[in-house]
């Protein structure tokens, strides 16, 4: 079982250089974070997994994934670097496919890229096509992969449109990153028709082995092979979770990585609310949540 963490990197937490030197020294597989390009002063949208559905904090202060997981990269060499997800539907084509090819290629092909539409509507009404978020999700992971793994390559979709074109450097992972499906059981198709691999939050063990079964029928359907899926499962841990346990019981049920999310004292494992690491703090709280893990 690969065990990968999350971390809320903003201006006023732990830099993400230390956590991620010290995550990788304790143990962890990889490092994950989340993104928000914008946030709108006020909006209506609740948040998913927090138990009344109010937004954390630090929404609209999380850093840019993609330069933070550069900076992870520089002092690490073989923690794994993923985003928890990167909302493909608000940037342009092709400098996200730059973007991650380039820190591919530094990181010497430690690229793990969860990508959705996210959950915030005000947000994709301002920096994306909400309406047809899902419609641009799809083509851009396929017009993605086709720039990758060609030389000259182009695109003819509804949304995306263009003519054989080069984008430099290719990947180092071959034929390119994984790129996970994030979001819950909705996602099964997606994941099925450009995916990679399947990055759910929070899923309890049975009800995750059970959405397994149904996309390896999925999967057998289309032609695909179900065990070339990456399967990552976001998973919230207390102060008094049973880690270990929790682990083999997602082993068991088919995840091949978990990823922690450490959650303030007093939430239950089914809900977030991060507990943030600051300045200073990195060291202490990653050998003490490694000592409940690894040893």
């Amino acid at each position: 079982m690969k065990v990968g963490i999350v971390h809320i990197a903003t201006a006023y937490t732990a830099d993400i250089a230390d956590f991620a030197r010290k995550a990788e020294d304790v143990g962890f597989e990889s490092l994950w974070l989340g993104e928000h390009t914008v946030v709108p002063a006020s909006f209506m949208a609740r948040y998913p997994t927090t138990s009344d559905g109010s937004p954390p904090g630090f929404v609209a202060h999380v850093c840019d994934p993609f330069v933070s997981l550069m900076r992870a990269a520089t002092v690490t060499s073989t923690l794994r670097l993923g985003t928890a997800v990167c909302l493909l539907p608000e940037h342009n084509l092709f400098a996200l496919t730059k973007q991650v090819a380039t820190l591919d290629h530094y990181s010497d092909g430690r690229v793990l890229l969860g990508v959705g539409v996210g959950w915030l509507k005000e947000e994709g009404e301002i920096a994306g096509n909400w309406p047809s978020r899902y419609v641009l999700l799809g083509e851009m992971v396929q017009a993605m992969k086709a720039l990758w793994t060609n030389d000259e390559a182009e695109f003819h979709g509804q949304l995306i449109d263009f003519p054989p074109s080069i984008s430099m450097p290719h990947p180092k992972q071959q034929p390119h990153p994984p790129v996970l499906i994030g979001g819950g059981p909705a996602n099964l198709d997606r994941v099925v028709a450009y995916g990679d691999g399947w990055c759910p939050g929070f899923l309890p063990p049975g009800e995750l082995r059970r959405q397994l079964d149904s996309l390896r029928e999925r999967m057998s359907r289309a032609g695909r092979d179900f065990d070339a899926l990456d399967i990552s499962v976001m998973m919230g841990v207390g102060e008094r979770s049973d880690i270990p346990a929790m682990l083999a019981q997602y082993e068991a049920a088919g995840a091949q990585r978990v990823v922690l999310c450490v959650n303030k004292p007093g939430t239950p494992d089914e809900f977030s609310d991060f507990r943030l690491v600051l300045p200073g703090e990195s060291d202490d709280f990653l050998e003490r949540l490694g000592d409940r893990i690894f040893r």
